[in-house]
């Protein structure tokens, strides 16, 4: 039986799924409850087809529809950072580009002028992706009008919170219809996105499809130490022992991308910065240099980086580790996607041996501490190097844990979101 007919896709879906064998997990877990008209709260690894899994019954949904003029906003994906809302984009346009009647897809983010968006939005569009703000911003405009939009995705639900977006989706969720299908995708279950579903979500399926139920084995994890001002010294070290065609790294700030790509072309290596304080432009040419391998390496804040679909990347290098344990994860889905082999490899420095402790209890590894020769090191206390990351007063990685700020800001947007009680 082929993909489409196991699942009853439309039939117009069958030819861009030609190559695919069988539903992955999370396929077969949630397209059968969308398509019964169920909402779905998902947590799945990255690379594990997510977003076909609700890409295609909502593409199945309009195949059997005729076209009005203008369009009406049938679906409403939201998403944390522009890459994801372009990714998502592109999903929609290849899955659903031999449909009879085709579907007119819009992506829209910010950073980039408004004008050309508001003009694509001209005759309407039955399926927008979206971030937070420049949606609100094109609604305002009235460039863009909610009211008939049956199906809601937020996808990494999760992020979208932690980047401080809960004002936005608590208006964003008030211009939409209270009768409509609600589909949420978080990797983590934080207060916030458990109050987000509880309000949002009606008798929803839940379900947790783990990172087993993927190529066992594929994702290696290694843990390096190093001192800090030998981080680089490492890095071209294993892109030359290793041969990796292309490396995507992560790094704390936006200067340290920076830093650490100008140090990598100074010793031979095509390296490209990618962080939120570049032009959208130049965001989408760092990306396409990787892509077709212009650039072999991708060097990268956690924001920039989110959700970014690498075919066939090799190899994930953690140069600074994530403040936040969860992020781990995330760096760690870069690589070893749709069954690929991959490494994600941590450059742990003495300051920072409590933090990667906490990261493995976290995330329920156990990764071996190497030494490599020539990189062993001989730091005794915390570095205060440019590249090093702040110390926090009880130990750890500054922004490990939740300030009491932090704690509140969150407190506060689950209330938010909560209030008035679940859906009708």
């Amino acid at each position: 039986m082929t993909f489409v007919a196991s699942l009853g896709l439309h039939p117009d879906l069958a030819g861009p799924l030609a190559g695919y064998a069988a539903p992955t997990p999370v396929q077969s877990a949630s397209i059968p409850a969308i398509l019964a008209g169920r909402d779905v709260w998902a947590s799945a690894p990255t690379g594990s087809g997510k977003t076909a899994a609700y890409a295609l019954p909502i593409l199945h949904a309009l195949a059997g529809e005729s076209r009005r003029q203008p369009r009406p906003v049938t679906a409403l994906v939201l998403v944390p950072t522009r890459e994801l809302a372009a990714q998502v984009g592109e999903v929609f346009e290849r899955l659903g580009r031999e449909l009879a009647a085709p579907v007119r897809t819009r992506v829209l983010f910010g950073g980039v002028s408004v004008n050309p968006q508001m003009m694509d939005l001209r005759g309407g569009a039955e399926i927008v992706v979206a971030t937070p703000g420049r949606l609100l911003d094109l609604v305002e405009r009235n460039a863009l009008h909610l009211g008939t939009v049956r199906t809601l995705v937020l996808d990494e639900a999760d992020r979208m919170l932690s980047m401080g977006f809960a004002d936005e989706l608590e208006k964003t969720l008030s211009l939409l219809p209270a009768r409509r299908q609600t589909l949420l995708f978080s990797a983590t279950f934080p207060a916030g996105v458990r109050a987000l579903a509880a309000a949002q979500l009606r008798e929803p399926l839940r379900f947790v499809v783990e990172s087993a139920d993927a190529d066992v084995g594929a994702l290696q994890h290694r843990a390096i130490e190093v001192d800090t001002e030998a981080r680089t010294r490492l890095l071209l070290h294993l892109l030359e022992t290793h041969g990796w065609p292309q490396v995507l790294v992560f790094v704390a700030s936006r200067h340290g991308a920076d830093h650490v790509s100008a140090k990598l072309r100074k010793a031979g290596v095509q390296a490209v910065a990618l962080h939120g304080d570049l032009a959208q432009g130049t965001r989408t040419r760092a990306l396409a240099d990787l892509a077709t391998r212009r650039a072999r390496v991708l060097v990268a804040t956690d924001v920039a980086a989110r959700g970014l679909d690498i075919v066939e990347l090799p190899a994930v290098v953690s140069y600074d580790l994530p403040r936040s344990a969860s992020d781990y994860v995330h760096r760690a889905g870069r690589t070893a996607r749709a069954g690929a082999s991959g490494v994600c490899v941590s450059f742990v420095t003495p300051d920072a041996r409590a933090h990667f402790g906490l990261i493995e209890k976290r995330n329920r590894l156990a990764v071996s501490l190497e030494r490599i020769e020539g990189f062993t090191p001989t730091e005794l206390t915390p570095a205060r190097g440019s590249d090093a990351p702040p110390r926090d007063p009880d130990g750890g990685v500054k922004g490990a844990r939740k300030s009491k700020k932090d704690k509140l800001r969150e407190a506060a947007a689950a209330a938010s979101l909560a209030h008035g009680g679940p859906r009708k």
